[in-house]
């Protein structure tokens, strides 16, 4: 329960039911019969299974395998309550996890139910926005304590610099949400509410605090940052600084060096989900829709117009920002060349189904060809 209430990182916490080895499919179903699943829920609520397996796992066909599985849970609560869950595979109330090695069949229930990410706050969004989770990670990554001044100059709705806040003030990652625990019959209903209040409570004394937060972000988007603005709202959140301008014009906000979070727009990840990026560069918004596959390619090999863009924000970067560090996230491998810095760090990582690469640049006067030239 405190995990499902507190990870900003996790996306999922499943209970272990059972693990034994198995050979094939008849052998699935005679372990999934064998579990107490009248213990963890009842056949008035609905059922999903999802199964995972290894290329070497002694199945035919995985699908089949999970089919096997979910009749063996619904014919065991029929012979034992009289009566067969239904299956919903969109909002199930009890979600069964099934893992399957060469030889190790592991049976899981889902303790989270919607992924972990999805705080319960986020009411306005951007076009593919970064995952909460992840932002949390990158913080973490970064080395950024609340001490430590934070700056995020394309902060779209706000998702860095929220997760920053709520950890800079000590609130539970989850306590707008619900879990899917609290459908489960053996989880511990004394134990949740007082987690909750206590949750609650850190939430109302962070709202009557005053101190200020060296956290800020900017964009050149005014309709975004008014979608920062009610995300902070619903996210508990007094206001924090927000200010109106464009990435290559931004200025350091204080004058203390502390760290840069940014995940610039680039092409792929809208396009995962059919919506075009905002052209920042340009001081508008493009409109949402489908683009062929030209224009797609144009995002991926960059034209002049982003070209441009991102030069003057590697120059913003080491003119006005020396002694920072900025930690990027892209797609795009080659945009340290096209800042025209040199990435001290590069850590992969997935913003969903896309690879990224997060770039941590050590911020210092002059351009990475200058250096070049230095060293040499």
């Amino acid at each position: 329960m405190a995990v499902n209430l507190h990870s900003r990182i996790a996306s999922r916490v499943l209970l272990k039911v059972a693990q034994q080895s198995y050979h094939n499919e008849n052998d699935l179903f005679a372990f999934a019969s064998e579990q107490a699943w009248e213990d963890w829920f009842t056949a008035q609520q609905t059922l999903r299974v999802d199964i995972t397996a290894v290329k070497t796992a002694p199945v035919r066909n995985v699908g089949f395998a999970a089919l096997r599985v979910k009749d063996a849970i619904c014919d065991r609560l029929r012979a034992v309550t009289g009566a067969r869950p239904n299956i919903d595979t969109a909002t199930p109330d009890v979600r069964v996890f099934v893992f399957l090695s060469a030889t190790e069949c592991t049976l899981y229930l889902d303790t989270t139910g919607e992924a972990l990410f999805k705080r319960g706050w986020r009411l306005d969004k951007g076009a593919a926005p970064l995952r909460e989770n992840l932002a949390a990670g990158i913080l973490r990554l970064s080395g950024w304590t609340p001490a430590v001044p934070l700056y995020d100059p394309m902060c779209g709705s706000g998702t860095f610099i929220i997760e920053a806040a709520q950890m800079a003030l000590g609130l539970a990652a989850g306590g707008e949400r619900h879990f899917a625990f609290e459908k489960l019959q053996s989880y511990d209903m004394s134990a949740w509410p007082m987690l909750k209040a206590a949750a609650f409570e850190a939430q109302q004394i962070a709202r009557s605090q005053h101190s200020e937060l060296n956290i800020f972000g900017s964009d050149i988007s005014g309709d975004m940052l008014v979608k920062a603005q009610a995300n902070l709202e619903r996210a508990g959140l007094r206001q924090l600084w927000l200010k109106q301008v464009d990435a290559c014009a931004m200025v350091a906000p204080t004058e203390t060096p502390g760290i840069i979070v940014a995940n610039p727009p680039y092409g792929e990840r809208v396009e995962v989900r059919g919506q075009a990026p905002r052209a920042r560069g340009q001081g508008h918004e493009m409109q949402t829709g489908r683009r062929d596959q030209n224009e797609f390619f144009r995002d991926v090999q960059p034209d002049e117009a982003s070209a441009e863009f991102f030069r003057a924000f590697g120059d913003a970067l080491k003119q006005r920002f020396t002694g920072w560090q900025a930690f990027v996230l892209t797609s795009d491998r080659g945009l340290p060349g096209q800042m025209r810095l040199r990435a001290a760090k590069r850590t992969p990582l997935f913003n969903g189904p896309i690879e990224c690469r997060l770039f941590r640049f050590d911020l210092v006067m002059g351009s990475m060809r200058e250096r070049r030239s230095d060293e040499e």
